[in-house]
Order: structure tokens, then C-alpha cells, then sequence
């Protein structure tokens, strides 16, 4: 067949940008253009190998899972190709997925099982196992050679090292996503930007780069999280021949596996599936695009084979773009607790993903200027789920003219105090303190909350009423506020004031490790504010310590330590601690440094829903970790119990799919005694 010149042209171009932008993602982790960018890419040139088939190369891209592998890391060959998935991008074309199908295997009136389950957006990995125990883990690569990672993959905790049962076969390769959470992405970005690291463009992007650091201290630090969605390849093993009842078996192998795969029949069901999953997918605590569909029969998955760079059996189901694009109209700058001035986007407003889009985060100037973002430009919006929407990129061949690029005010715009950058630091920030308005709303929001002193009833919008009207300047000052202020507030009754009232005399007795994280010290979170605790175990002792002595606390190092050691110098602060232990602020002496044998949860994790009777659940975490128990928000395999009182919510559900105990409030007493 001759192929017109423009047409080979074409295709040359293509394969090259193509190329190009797989190095860019796959191995330096820093993609330039959009998922559905890419994917335009990709059908433009599958489209022109249809149509001419002799253009269709041994190297083209649309025969090869992803790129070459860095060379940094140990090759490893694998022994079952890693195949990528084919793409469905609306109903007729699941339906001509089907017929394909029914093509192949010659099964025309025959009901087609499905194993269905969303489409996780991570990276994926192989991990082989041999007498029951993980021997190496390594990247799909380029499909048939990936990258060693296996000191990598053992950080991370949902991937068992041993498997669990007594039966274990003899050598069992398991794949599947590593991915990481939004919430876990936005605290990771937020204290990336805030030491002047690489702040990441989304959570596939930070689990790709976290696994393939050399350091696995590094990328043990990092939220990763592992989903299993397949076997490779196995010996001594009694396989079903259902896809489904092979991931159940994964399951109790000790491997995660989606919460919401599942078994349907025919195309019509798996549409309906896709449909279900895509109103879920804002409210999932993970990032999708889309959903996977597999042939249920592994013979006949088989039978109908793979083309050579993907599985005829499966399909992916791609959820419609939530990226958009919209003209930056001006850059502010918001300050927060600490002082760190972020720029904030005002955009034109647009719809993403349902929700109507003005304003979106820069992260940091750094990132501003790495990606030569102006004020004018036509910009690229991401939104994912609840994450605040974010700016990724400007679209570099709409800029017509010269546009003004972002500046960093020299004072700040709430106080006019200088801005200042720390040495090695991303953030600028605000040097006046509880001066400024921003950082003293911000500074009582955090003091006032649940996990700190838990002031019921004294809300954000209350907060920034009173402060407006120089009521208070600081945490202490709440305590000092009597009847006539409080009733005297907009939309602020007698009963509400009282209310209020009673509940700041409530938050008196708290917790010395609550009333350490209330303080908001930097990047003094719960866990390190308990550490804190129950080293020192009383606030007159840690305000006396050294930066050499706070280091031997787990988990503290020397940022952190220098973070507490200023934040107690600074005599403001000693004097708003002062007030507030005057006002009346007390706590029980903490245990300080409890034996291991007066610890007899120690080793476990629990997890706590719904209501118990005459105990808050923070009270309820209280007495576990008093007992040496860790306590998670989160279900898990490595969870050892879910204590359920009153109304519980779908943690119960998700514990009983896993198989762990669920203790209802006697059972809990009695683990208490």
C-alpha cells in the first residue's frame, strides 16, 4: 500500500512526540502535557497504523507499554509481560468491545462475565514471592523489563512481606498500583513546599517518584499505598478459573484488593457499574480515571489472546477529563498559620468535574516560576475529587504577547510586617506574628479545633468576628471572654453565648499532648506533640529544653527540634501559655516513658466509629494508647480490631469484608480491664 509523504510525516511526528513524552513521564517523572492530551496522541496514531498498517513499526509506541527503564536501578526481565490496557471512551465503544469479544471466542448468545473495578491512577508493580516470602518487587517498565525496587516496595506497609495461610505456593508473582491518597498527597506537597522540596503535579506523579528514589529511607516516609489487581506468574499453586475468585484468594493472602471490585454480566452491566463508580468518584479518598473491565473466564481470556501491547480481554473505561482550561486573571497571596504566604490563582471562572472553578493553588513561587506561569495566560486546571483545584500548567502556544510574571510582595498584604525566606526553604513568610490578622485567626482556628482543645460551638466564622472587632489576640484571650461580649455578637443569642461559654470551661481540662499541638507549633503534628509529652511530662521542662535534648525524642529531629525550641523563647508565647494556665487550663501528668510491660495493646491498632455511651471517641483513643495501642482512622489489614458503638459508618463494613474482629462497647470494657 503506498502512503502518501504527509501521511509518513505525520506519523514520524507523532512517534516522536509520543516518545518523547513517555521519556518524559516514565522516566524522569516530570510529564508536560495532560492525560487526555497524551491520550489524543496515542488514538491519532493508532488511527493512521489502522489506516496504513505498513506504517505500523516495531518501535512505534503503540506497540510498547511504556519507556525504557532508568538505568540507575538493577533491570530485571519480567518473566510475563506487563501489558497496558486498550481505552474506552463512551458506550459504543464498550459495545464494540464486547462484539470483539464475542468474535474471537465465537460465543454469540453466550452471558460474558466480568470482573469490574476502578481504575486506580498510580504506578504499577510486580512483586514475586517464593515460600510465602516477598523476593523482589520491580516496576513494569517498558513491559518486558522494569526497574529493581524491591527495598523500595518492603516500606511500604499494604504489601505483605510474608504471606499469609499455611498452603502458600511455591512462587506466586502478584501485581497491581501503588498510589497515594489526596489527603496523604496534600500534607505531602504542603511540607515538600514548606522545606523547599519538589513540590509534585499529582498523586500518580509523587507515588512514581517516591518508589524509585535510591533511598528507600525517603520513600519510607512517603504515604504509599499498594491495591492488587492480578497474577502473573505462579507454581505449585490450585488456581480458580475465575478472575474474580483468584482476587479473593489475593485477599486472603494478607493482599489489599479494591473494596469495590466486583462480578457483573455483560456490557450492559459493566456500563451500569461505570456509571455507579463515577458518582462515587468525588467522594473516594483516592485518585481514579476511569474503570477496568476483565473477562471473568481465565480460558477464555485465553482464547481470545493480546495483541502486543495490550490484552484483548480487558478494557479500561475512561472517566471524562476533569482537567479544563481557563485565563489566569490575577495571582494573591493568603497567609497562613505560620506565616507561609501562598499564592492563590483568581481565574475565569470554569466547571470542573461539576463544580464551578474560580480560584486554584500555585503552591509556591518556586513552582510559579518553574513552570514560567503569567498573569493573562490561558492555564490548565486539574480538579480531583475534594483536592483543591490546582494549576498545572500554562498553555505555552496561546501566549500572544508579553505577560507580567508573579511577584512575592516584599510586605505582607494583611499586616504590611516584612517577608522574609528562610535559607533553603520554599516558603516566604510574614514575620509579624500574632500581629498579623491572618496568623492570628488561623493560630485561634487551630486552637479551638477538635483535635486540640475541642471548643465546641467556637466556629471559623466566629473566630474571624471577634478578631475583626479586636476582641481577641490570642488563644488566651477566649478564656477571658465573659456574657455581655459574647450575646452582644451578630447572630449571637443569650443561649449561644452560654453555650459557648460552657464549652470553653470545658476545654480547660485537656491533655498536656493536646495543649502542645494546640500551641501550633511548626510542624508539631499529634503524633510528635504526644512524643513531646510523654518525654518531658510537664510543659516546664520542655520549655527549658535544649535542641540537643528535644533530638532524643522518637521522631524528632533537628527541624523540628529548632521549630519548638524558638517557638518557647519568643516571651510572647511564654506569656499566652502563662495566661491560659492562669485562666484555669490544666491536665493530668502524662505517663512519662511506660514500660513495655505495663503496655499490653502494645503492637496493636484499632479503629473507632460510631457512638459510645458516656465516652468521646478521643477519649476512647485516650485510654488505648495509654494501654501501648495505636489508633487509626483508617481500616486496614494491619488493623487488629474496629470498636463499633452506636450508628457505626462503613468502617464495620469494610472490617467485616476483611475478615478483622469488631468489638461492640462491652467487648471493649473488657479489653480495657
Amino acid at each position: 500500500m503506498m502512503v502518501p509523504k504527509a501521511i509518513q510525516a505525520d506519523a514520524k511526528v507523532l512517534r516522536e512526540e509520543i516518545n518523547a513524552h513517555n521519556h518524559r513521564y516514565y522516566v524522569l517523572d516530570d510529564p508536560q502535557i495532560t492525560d487526555q492530551a497524551y491520550d489524543r496522541l496515542f488514538r491519532q496514531l493508532q488511527k493512521l497504523e489502522a489506516d496504513y498498517p505498513v506504517l505500523q513499526t516495531a518501535d512505534s509506541p503503540t506497540q510498547r507499554v511504556g519507556s525504557t527503564p532508568a538505568t540507575h536501578f538493577e533491570s530485571v526481565q519480567h518473566e510475563m509481560q506487563m501489558l497496558s490496557l486498550d481505552n474506552a471512551f463512551d458506550e459504543a465503544e464498550m459495545f464494540a468491545f464486547e462484539k470483539r469479544l464475542r468474535d474471537r471466542s465465537q460465543l454469540e448468545s453466550e452471558t460474558l462475565y466480568f470482573t469490574a473495578e476502578p481504575k486506580l491512577d498510580g504506578l504499577a508493580i510486580s512483586l514475586l514471592y517464593e515460600q510465602g516470602l516477598l523476593t523482589r518487587a520491580a516496576t513494569r517498565g517498558d513491559g518486558n523489563t522494569g526497574e529493581n525496587i524491591t527495598a523500595n516496595a518492603k516500606t511500604i506497609a499494604s504489601i505483605p512481606l510474608k504471606l499469609r495461610g499455611k498452603d502458600v505456593p511455591k512462587r506466586l508473582e502478584v501485581r497491581g498500583e501503588v498510589y497515594i491518597k489526596h489527603a496523604d498527597f496534600d500534607l505531602l506537597n504542603q511540607q515538600q513546599g514548606e522545606s523547599g522540596g519538589r513540590v509534585f503535579a499529582n498523586p500518580r506523579n509523587a507515588a512514581a517518584g517516591s518508589l524509585r528514589l535510591l533511598d528507600s529511607r525517603i520513600t519510607a516516609s512517603r504515604p504509599l499505598t499498594f491495591c492488587s489487581y492480578g497474577i502473573g506468574t505462579t507454581k505449585d499453586v490450585d488456581l480458580s478459573n475465575s478472575h474474580f475468585q483468584r482476587m479473593l484468594m489475593l485477599k486472603k493472602m494478607g493482599f489489599p484488593i479494591s473494596p469495590f471490585i466486583e462480578c457483573v454480566s455483560g456490557v450492559e452491566a459493566c456500563i451500569e457499574y461505570y456509571r455507579s463508580v463515577m458518582k462515587k468518584r468525588e467522594d473516594l479518598s483516592f485518585e481514579i480515571d476511569g474503570v477496568v473491565f476483565k473477562l471473568d473466564d481465565i480460558q477464555l481470556q485465553e482464547k481470545v489472546g493480546f495483541v502486543s501491547r495490550a490484552p484483548r480481554w480487558a478494557i479500561a473505561y475512561k472517566f471524562p477529563a476533569q482537567e479544563v482550561m481557563t485565563t489566569l486573571l490575577d495571582v494573591d497571596f493568603q497567609v497562613g498559620r505560620t506565616g507561609a504566604l501562598t499564592p492563590v490563582a483568581r481565574l475565569e471562572p470554569v466547571a470542573v468535574g461539576g463544580v464551578k472553578v474560580s480560584n486554584a493553588t500555585l503552591h509556591n513561587m518556586d513552582e510559579i516560576m518553574r513552570k514560567d506561569i503569567r498573569i493573562g495566560d490561558v492555564v490548565i486546571i486539574r480538579r480531583a475529587g475534594d483536592v483543591i483545584p490546582e494549576v498545572v500548567a500554562p498553555v505555552s502556544n496561546k501566549r500572544k504577547q508579553d505577560l507580567r510574571q508573579p511577584q512575592m510582595p516584599t510586605h505582607c498584604p494583611v499586616c504590611n510586617s516584612e517577608v522574609v525566606r528562610s535559607e533553603g526553604q520554599a516558603a516566604y513568610r510574614c514575620t509579624g506574628g500574632l500581629v498579623c490578622d491572618a496568623q492570628r485567626k488561623e493560630a485561634i482556628k487551630h486552637f479551638a479545633s477538635r483535635k486540640a482543645m475541642d471548643i465546641d460551638g467556637l466556629g471559623n466564622k466566629l473566630i474571624e468576628q471577634m478578631v475583626d472587632l479586636d476582641m481577641i489576640h490570642s488563644p488566651a484571650d477566649l478564656y477571658h471572654l465573659d456574657l455581655p461580649q459574647l450575646s452582644g455578637l451578630e447572630r449571637m443569642a443569650e443561649k449561644s453565648a452560654n453555650n459557648l461559654l460552657s464549652a470553653l470551661q470545658n476545654s480547660r481540662l485537656t491533655t498536656l499532648a493536646k495543649f502542645i499541638y494546640a500551641l501550633g507549633i511548626r510542624e508539631v503534628g499529634e503524633a510528635t506533640a504526644e512524643a513531646l509529652s510523654a518525654y518531658f511530662g510537664s510543659i516546664e521542662t520542655l520549655q527549658k529544653a535544649d535542641i540537643e535534648t528535644m533530638q532524643q525524642v522518637e521522631d524528632v529531629g533537628p527541624v523540628v527540634a529548632e521549630n519548638v525550641f524558638h517557638f518557647f523563647q519568643q516571651q510572647k508565647n511564654r506569656l499566652i501559655i502563662e495566661d491560659l494556665i492562669g485562666q484555669g487550663v490544666n491536665w493530668p501528668d502524662p505517663e512519662v516513658e511506660i514500660a513495655a510491660d505495663k503496655q499490653p495493646l502494645l503492637g496493636r491498632t484499632y479503629v473507632i466509629t460510631g457512638t459510645l455511651e458516656g465516652l468521646s471517641r478521643d477519649q476512647a483513643a485516650t485510654q488505648l494508647k495509654a494501654l501501648g495501642a495505636k489508633v487509626s482512622g483508617s481500616v486496614s489489614s494491619k488493623t487488629s480490631a474496629v470498636i463499633a458503638g452506636e450508628k457505626p459508618g462503613s468502617k464495620v463494613t469494610k472490617a467485616e469484608s476483611l475478615g478483622i474482629d469488631i468489638l461492640d462497647q462491652a467487648a471493649y470494657e473488657a479489653l480495657l480491664k
